[in-house]
């Protein structure tokens, strides 16, 4: 079971991409409108027309009702578009004037990320001491049961969450998701036996699938336009933060043993805090809308953008619809249609690539690479790579609606490749064998902070922008899922590559996986920034 011993001790380093669910992109366009819109960026990530339609908005959600009642035959539609298609929409006029108002919202939802990252780092810790007083210190196969039932459960809440989201909303998802977090981390902290840690574990596995599925989601649709891609960005900036947190939670353990148990109950605060918190957080309004709930949308509209917002968030919202979002909410195998099939599919390829790009590989051998540069303390090395994340990521926050999602994927998978090669070449060219040791520090640190640039954050963030409102949430969750899954195979099977191939060449293959991704993304992937969901959705959904 070292393989999956591996995958958390992999996670310490914070090598997730989740920052998100953050977009849109499958859905129909319908004709054009007779009215135009004009103007800057509303809240929410909508346009904002100008005050000229206010006769037409008001026709609009008279008859929004019956639109929505209605079963008009859906056109036939293409699932991707060129990424000219967007950048021909005329750029918005940028307007933070509401984004204050998003954050405490999104900070709420936050703890979900802080709470993924922390049941993910949380056990790298604690392993050795909750073995010896559970009485399994010499039973391996248990210990690695403790370990991967934490992914196994985190796929099963993938695939979940997006089918909650949708039937419940997203605020009432975050507090059904309350229930296992905190049962999980009760359990977890109050085990006497082996089966009761792995149920404990199991549930918080399911918790942190189903917060990762819809953190994201929730943050990209009560962003503003102009914000969007740093907010989704500060997703993985949580979760780092908290798997940092779960590093400093075990610092009393080499003084009191049974420490591990307050480690594990301390997840109890969050998870509390983030179903009170949900109770006082608005509702996606995208998702009121699609739901017929007009009122409540308003005033979740209202709540997220100020009063004078809501007449021009409603009229995007409704000019939306007429280009199909109010459709049903599509079933699973619908996203393997034709419409959507090639949209979603690079979903999976993002968190494919993600995983296979060699981000666990680097966490694990990190220990032994810094020792090897003179740096003997665990937590030392840790907190380098943990710090590295939160550099790159913070950097990347502060680029993301400036620089582009598409330009720092590339540029985070071509610094990828090229630490990977450094690595691989530290450990095999004799010409480098007196700086070996740096210079395999130099590149770890190189690779940590390129990943947090670009391929960690950027997926999650993307995908909720290029998915179709009526696929988001079930769209995002087959793609995350696609990244628990290679995550629990590559922890499952990596160890064995290694000792039959050699660490040098392993890394060599992670970087030619870093290269492949640079051409996929120059081919298939089209830059989001600064435009609206809706924009989006229109742009790569033109009618044929």
């Amino acid at each position: 079971m070292q393989g999956a011993a591996l995958a958390v001790k992999a996670r310490t380093g914070c090598g997730l991409g989740l920052t998100g669910y953050h977009g849109e992109c499958g859905g129909r366009r319908g004709s054009r409108s007779s009215v135009r819109m004009s103007g800057g960026i509303g809240c929410c990530g909508l346009r904002r027309g100008s005050a000229f339609m206010e006769t037409e908005l008001a026709r609009a959600r008279i008859g929004f009702g019956s639109l929505l009642r209605s079963s008009a035959k859906a056109k036939s539609v293409r699932a991707q578009a060129s990424e000219e298609d967007i950048e021909g929409v005329a750029p918005l006029k940028p307007q933070t004037a509401s984004s204050g108002i998003v954050l405490p919202y999104v900070g709420v939802a936050c703890l979900g990320a802080i709470l993924f990252g922390y049941h993910l780092g949380v056990v790298n810790g604690a392993l050795e001491y909750l073995s010896k007083d559970l009485g399994i210190a010499e039973n391996t196969v248990a210990q690695g049961w403790i370990v991967s039932t934490l992914l196994a459960g985190a796929t099963v809440g993938s695939f979940t969450g997006g089918a909650l989201a949708d039937k419940f909303g997203r605020t009432k998802t975050f507090q059904l998701d309350a229930i296992p977090l905190v049962v999980g981390a009760f359990l977890c902290a109050t085990a006497q036996s082996v089966q009761t840690m792995i149920i404990g574990r199991l549930l918080a596995g399911i918790g942190i699938g189903i917060s990762s599925a819809i953190v994201p989601l929730y943050i990209s649709e009560i962003s503003p336009t102009e914000i969007r891609g740093a907010l989704g960005s500060v997703n993985q900036l949580f979760i780092c933060i908290g798997i940092l947190a779960a590093l400093v939670a075990g610092l009393p353990l080499a003084g009191n043993p049974l420490w591990w148990r307050t480690m594990f109950g301390i997840a109890l605060i969050p998870s509390v805090l983030l179903a009170l918190g949900m109770g006082f957080s608005p509702e996606s309004p995208r998702w009121l809308f699609q739901q017929g709930k007009i009122v409540e949308a308003e005033k979740a509209i209202k709540t997220l953008c100020g009063k004078d917002k809501v007449a021009e968030v409603m009229q995007d919202l409704t000019y939306a619809s007429q280009g199909g979002s109010a459709e049903p909410e599509a079933g699973w195998f619908d996203l393997f249609s034709s419409r959507y099939w090639k949209v979603v599919s690079v979903g999976a390829a993002l968190f494919l690539f993600q995983q296979l790009a060699g981000i666990n590989a680097v966490v694990y051998y990190s220990t032994s690479v810094f020792r090897s540069a003179g740096i003997a303390s665990d937590v030392a090395a840790s907190a380098l790579v943990g710090a590295a994340n939160v550099l790159g990521t913070t950097v990347a926050s502060s680029l993301m609606d400036k620089q582009g999602r598409k330009s720092l994927l590339m540029i985070s998978f071509t610094g990828m490749a090229t630490s990977m090669l450094l690595l691989s070449l530290s450990f095999t060219w004799k010409v480098l064998a007196p700086y070996a040791g740096p210079l395999a520090v130099v590149g770890t640190v190189l690779y940590v902070l390129s990943f947090s640039l670009g391929a960690g954050p950027v997926p999650a963030l993307l995908l909720p922008e290029i998915f179709a409102s009526r696929i988001r949430a079930k769209a995002v969750s087959l793609s995350l899922g696609m990244h628990w899954i290679s995550n629990f195979v590559i922890g499952l099977f990596f160890l064995s590559f290694v000792n039959k191939y050699g660490i040098s060449s392993v890394y060599l293959g992670f970087a030619a996986v870093c290269l492949l991704a640079v051409l996929y993304i120059a081919g298939n992937v089209v830059e989001t920034k600064g435009r609206s969901l809706e924009e989006i959705e229109r742009a790569l959904n033109p009618s044929t």
